[in-house]
């Protein structure tokens, strides 16, 4: 017997919580292992997903004197 509305939502909770678990951590692990593009001029790092647009913004701020190649040679395609 059994099998009330109260039971079924015990049960979907459970089965929940048992897929939550492995999902325990903290991204920044994961971000410092992204952070792959870096100034040439000043070794800042950036993560992988940066636009070429503030790159830019990043050598004209920082860096007036240098050209935005000198700081990121990866923008020359």
């Amino acid at each position: 017997m059994g099998g009330g509305n109260g039971q079924k939502a015990k049960m979907a909770r459970e089965k929940n919580a048992e897929k939550m678990k492995g999902q325990k951590g903290s991204q920044l692990e994961a971000n410092k292992k992204a952070m792959n593009i870096q100034c040439k001029v000043c070794m800042q790092t950036f993560i992988c997903t940066t636009s070429e647009v503030k790159c830019r913004e990043h050598a004209e701020a920082k860096h007036p004197k240098s050209d935005v190649y000198a700081c990121f040679p990866h923008l020359k395609k």
